[in-house]
């Protein structure tokens, strides 16, 4: 798969899933400030999706051992 793909995926994901949390575990009272919130919690699980699938690009060498 691209690299661009792949990125584009994981912040959909991510933001599906940071929303997901937010309705389904969030906080009702609105005082918590991560998961009272549905944008908050949909753009922290967009930014983990992120880092979670750009990874390393530097590819690693072959040893001659």
């Amino acid at each position: 798969m691209k690299l661009p793909v792949k990125i584009i995926l994981g912040v959909l994901i991510g933001g599906g899933l940071g929303f997901a949390y937010y309705f389904f575990i969030g906080c009702r009272t609105g005082s918590c400030p991560l998961t009272g919130n549905p944008f908050i919690s949909t753009a922290y699980g967009s930014v983990i999706g992120l880092l979670l699938t750009m990874g390393s690009t530097k590819k690693q060498k072959k040893s001659d051992s």
